[in-house]
């Protein structure tokens, strides 16, 4: 017993062992002319502790025994450097940058958009405020190498080099969104840009901190709902929107505030629009017929959101919880069925309908004449964090996350099919410091109940659960910086699959020929990787990376069964197969998807010039994808030759795996003409196709190339934006290619203060020319077009 207890008190003793704030560290930050620069952030490493320089650059901060400062200041490269208890008037110069530089919050280890090895692009302040949309998908749509699946402007999920869907992992504060955006393109995103403080776009696999979801990359929302930093007075935002080309309005508030470490937040929001108009257009219907066409129907949207957080933050511990609530309807384009309801047909044809408003008498005629989507979600979030004084381990840190998501799609005002989803997530970081090496170890848990009911329940319900562990560490080698990642993933799908076997011989139903087979499959996931920057010279800096992750399929990939109305198809997963048209679920020697990713990297971020300039290329085996069977399916017959099928029969497409390879770059350079005047362009492309028999991948994005200006006068910026996407050729034989285009907007911005209030007036023109534009990676994209020309006046303020 007292040798137990000599070895308890030893090994609590080397974890909560600290020395104690020893000393006051004084110094000062200038810039590279030795000027004095004020409101610099001195940021303790590991630790809560920040302190302001004042107007002569001066700070003064506790620290342990040995410790990291981190200095940052919005338009300068951010400085690092060593101290301890005997440091003492300690000078930092910071280098001016060319590009904004913040901190990443998804790369776990307090890196800046600078110091990644992987390529990331970071929307955050006015320009996120600007480019917000009512989807992920149109607000980082712009950026190199993004794309989104536009399924309408209320349904649209960003596109990664290609990937999307369960490639792509969309994370609200690094945690899951937990939606069903990853099943059908129909699916609204239950992440909301409005009230981001800042959106993080990681490109390439970042499968080792968020899992086997981030083959593509990862889209992080952050938000301040659970605030980490102490909060000393009462501060908010307010911001009203209109848009003329869907007739919206839009209108968010944020308050926050806080005293002696304890801190409160709330922000909300309110979007209502109706359908939207496009340049003319053509569609052929199912006549035969040509019907011209300037807007695109049941395109509306009515949302509201609502969260509220809380939190303490002490000199070691930071606790908090926060709740978040949407309450969303949307119109779902091109979601029509097959029922003849002649009274609908003419309410369809009622030139009036685009000027109605949605409120509930409105939304009666509406359930009466189309499909629409009603978004629940209840989430909630905890934080706790405790920073040690302590020589190897820095801090702990835990976030909880439970999500009750539900998607219901209502057809003539009775629910017709209901998606829910309901998460249960965990992850724990130890960050640490070893010898020279500064990393992370973690596990991360995560528990999907899946279920959909009703007529378009084409995917089993399901429980996917994953356990996982993760290291990351990094190291200093004079002007280079080595980083090293692994994690393992426990995946395992449980779900109970019902067999349909149809009968050309009787009229007997279907529910005679029902069998329900029990379901149980595990994967285990290991991913690595190694990369590597180098600060060649100040300023400039080369990257290179080399991964392999590991993905098991989605439920939606593997158990599919039955008729997705969003795709217009007939789907069917990896888990069956079909003979004498029949099918059969045999899930046999069903094989992970394995990408190798090699990425470099060039940037230029001081002077008046600089750029960012990637390429990747992503080598993957049993790759997941949809292939044409050549069959159709009947709700009579069943499965069908195309030859023998009726009329109104569709195409049943199956999931397959084959080896693919995708590959391209991306860039992003400007040139400062003078003070008031900067000139960007920026651009991408991606080439996606088999390896076997070179064939294409479908709806891969088209390829872009734009430029923008900005001129500032005063108080007032203008910007001057045109992005041309190239017609889109590279498709496989049941697609059309997609006609180019070009895309001009323009905004204007003006700064003025109203009795202590930061307020900012604004104008953007979308679409400026009106331009007719499809969207190749859209499911419906020759139904539904880009919108036409929109005038969004805006007016938000700050106190």
């Amino acid at each position: 017993m007292t040798k137990l207890t000599l070895i308890s008190t030893a090994v609590l003793s080397a974890l909560c062992s600290y020395s104690t704030l020893a000393a006051t560290v004084n110094g000062k930050v200038v810039d590279d002319k030795n000027q004095p620069i004020k409101n610099a952030t001195v940021h303790l490493h590991g630790k809560t502790q920040s302190v302001q320089t004042n107007l002569k650059g001066e700070f003064s901060i506790d620290v342990d025994a040995k410790s990291q400062l981190h200095i940052s200041k919005d338009n300068y490269v951010d400085s690092r450097i060593a101290v301890n208890d005997s440091s003492n008037n300690v000078t930092v110069s910071l280098v001016p940058t060319s590009v904004e530089t913040v901190v990443v919050y998804a790369s776990a280890l307090h890196k800046n958009s600078l110091e990644m090895i992987s390529p990331v692009s970071v929307l955050s302040g006015d320009e996120l405020k600007n480019k917000s949309q009512a989807t992920l998908g149109e607000t980082l749509k712009s950026l190199p190498g993004v794309n989104a699946s536009y399924f309408g402007p209320v349904s649209s999920s960003p596109i990664i080099r290609g990937l999307d869907g369960p490639r792509v992992k969309i994370t609200s504060n690094g945690l899951d969104a937990s939606d069903a955006s990853r099943v059908g393109p129909d699916h609204a995103t239950s992440s909301d840009s409005l009230a981001a403080e800042q959106i993080e776009v990681l490109r390439g696999p970042s499968t080792l901190l968020y899992g086997s979801g981030a083959i593509g990359g990862v889209v992080n929302v952050v938000d301040n709902r659970i605030p980490t930093s102490a909060l000393t007075e009462l501060s908010g935002a307010a911001e009203y929107s209109h848009d003329t080309v869907s007739n919206s309005n839009t209108v968010a508030a944020k308050l926050e505030t806080g005293n002696n470490g304890f801190n409160f937040h709330f922000d909300g929001t309110k979007r209502s629009g109706d359908d939207y108009e496009t340049p003319t257009f053509s569609v052929e219907d199912d006549d035969g017929d040509i019907e011209t066409l300037n807007s695109v129907e049941n395109t509306f949207i009515d949302s509201e959101t609502f969260n509220f957080g809380t939190s303490y933050v002490g000199e070691h511990l930071t606790v908090g919880f926060s709740y978040g609530s949407i309450d969303t309807e949307y119109g779902i384009p091109g979601h029509e069925h097959d029922h003849e309801h002649e009274e609908e047909e003419e309410d369809h044809d009622d030139e009036d309908h685009d000027e109605e408003d949605h409120d509930d008498e409105d939304h009666d005629e509406e359930e009466e004449e189309s499909v629409y989507a009603h978004l629940e979600q209840d989430r909630y979030q905890a934080l706790l964090s405790y920073s040690l004084h302590n020589n190897w381990i820095e801090s702990i840190n835990l976030r909880l996350g439970y999500t009750d998501y539900s998607h219901s799609e209502i057809e003539d005002g009775a629910i017709g099919t209901t998606f829910t989803n309901e998460t249960t997530e965990a992850r724990l970081n130890i960050e640490h410091k070893l010898a020279d090496w500064h990393g992370m170890i973690g596990y991360h848990y995560s528990d999907s109940d899946y279920d959909a009911i009703g007529e378009e329940a084409f995917t089993p319900a399901s429980v996917t659960t994953s356990h996982a562990l993760y290291l990351l560490e990094e190291r200093d080698f004079s002007d280079v910086t080595v980083e090293l990642g692994a994690r393992i993933e426990d995946y395992q799908i449980d779900s109970d699959v019902t067999e349909y076997e149809h009968s050309h011989d009787d009229e007997e139903d279907h529910d005679e020929h029902e069998e329900a087979v029990a379901y149980n499959e595990s994967f285990t996931n290991v991913s690595a990787s190694i990369g590597a920057i180098w600060n060649y010279t100040p300023g400039q800096s080369f990257s290179a990376s080399l991964s392999h992750s590991e993905r098991a399929p989605l439920s939606a990939e593997l158990l599919s069964n039955g008729i997705h109305i969003a795709t217009g198809v007939y789907e069917l997963g990896l888990g069956y197969h079909i003979e004498d048209n029949e099918i059969h679920f045999e899930p046999e020697d069903i094989k992970q998807e394995k990408s190798t990713n090699f990425d470099i990297s060039f940037r230029r971020f001081t002077g008046d010039f600089g750029y960012t300039v990637n390429f990747f290329y992503n080598d993957i085996k049993n790759f997941y994808y949809q292939e044409n069977t050549g069959l159709m399916y009947d709700e009579e017959d069943g499965l069908e030759s195309a030859e023998e099928a009726h009329d109104d029969a569709i195409a049943v497409y199956q999931f397959n795996s084959k080896d693919a390879q995708l590959y391209g770059f991306e860039f992003d350079a400007h040139y400062k003409v003078n003070n008031d005047a900067t000139i960007k362009v920026f651009g991408d492309s991606t080439r996606a196709k088999l390896k076997d028999d070179n064939g294409n991948l479908p709806r891969i994005p088209s390829n872009k190339l734009g430029s923008e200006l900005q001129y500032d006068l005063g108080d007032l910026r203008f910007t001057l934006t045109g992005t041309h996407y190239f017609e889109q050729t590279d498709i496989t034989e049941y697609e059309t290619s997609t006609k180019s285009y070009t895309l001009f907007d323009a905004s204007a911005n003006y700064q003025l203060d109203l009795g202590g209030i930061d307020t900012q007036i604004y104008l953007n023109i979308d679409n400026l020319t009106d331009e007719l534009g499809f969207v190749h990676s859209s499911f419906i994209k020759d139904i539904a077009p880009l919108p036409g020309r929109n005038l969004r006046l805006g007016v938000r303020g700050y106190f």
